[in-house]
Parts: structure tokens; C-alpha cells; sequence
């Protein structure tokens, strides 16, 4: 089996976002997967994708308060700055935590741990719309 579709999620203000529930809503189909995998890309270049902690929000917000940290606004020295403070920062923390999560399928759904779930980063003030190409390969 192979299914392939768009994910679109609505704009959602800066920091890190719990959205496995969004993703699993938009494939019905993962219930029909006895074994595969399942690819998500996101096709934005100031945002990210990771799969961590799912229960405890707190670990969101500290995330984005390291990653603020790590890659502060403002620094000198840097060309790109015409889309405002907040575009290279974001480039940064997307190349870091990446664009794209690649996670097992098994028995009808997604083989991740107990507490672990997929998280969008988004790293600029005001993102916008992101929409996520999901691929889903497998057996039934």
C-alpha cells in the first residue's frame, strides 16, 4: 500500500505544537497498515519537525526557551535580514531539529513510545499556514 497526501495545518503562534493527533486524523488509512512507515515532510524552510515528550507541556516551552537560547535574535553579522529578526533564527533551528520524521507503522498504528509524539516547531512570529506531505507505505 502507498498513500500519499497533504496535511495542512492551521498558522499556530511561535514555539513547539503537539500535532500527532492533526496528523493521524488525515490518514485513515494507518488503521489498514499491519507493518510500514510512515514519512513526513515539511515543506517550509522556518519550521521544524520532531518527535519527543507528548505529555507534559512544559517540555515544549522549554524547548523554545533553549532553542532562543541557542539561536538568539539579532546577532550581527548575518545578510539575511530582510524578512525581519525572526527569519534566520528560524532557518537555523529548522536545519537543526530538521524538516522531516520518518516513524514505524505497526498493527494500525504508529510504533512511537508511550510518551512520545510529533511536534511542529514553528519558529517564526508569524508563520503562517504549514503543510506537511505525508507518505505512507506498508502492508496490510
Amino acid at each position: 500500500m502507498w498513500q500519499q497526501r497533504f496535511i495542512e495545518l492551521g498558522p499556530l503562534p511561535r514555539g513547539f505544537h503537539l500535532i500527532t493527533d492533526e496528523v493521524l486524523a488525515e490518514l485513515p488509512e494507518l488503521s489498514l497498515c499491519k507493518v510500514g512507515l510512515l514519512h513526513l515532510l515539511l515543506q517550509h524552510t522556518s519550521a521544524s519537525l520532531t518527535l519527543n515528550e507528548n505529555a507534559d507541556p512544559s517540555v515544549r516551552r522549554d524547548f523554545e526557551r533553549f532553542f532562543d537560547r541557542l539561536v538568539p535574535r539579532g546577532e550581527a553579522g548575518y545578510e539575511h535580514d530582510y524578512e525581519g529578526p525572526d527569519d534566520l533564527p528560524a532557518h537555523f533551528k529548522a536545519s537543526l531539529l530538521g524538516t522531516e520524521l520518518t516513524l514505524p507503522v505497526r498493527e494500525g498504528r504508529l510504533a512511537i513510545g508511550t510518551w512520545q509524539g510529533v511536534y511542529l516547531g514553528e519558529h517564526r512570529d508569524r508563520g503562517g499556514a504549514r503543510r506537511i506531505l505525508a507518505t505512507l507505505h506498508g502492508a496490510d
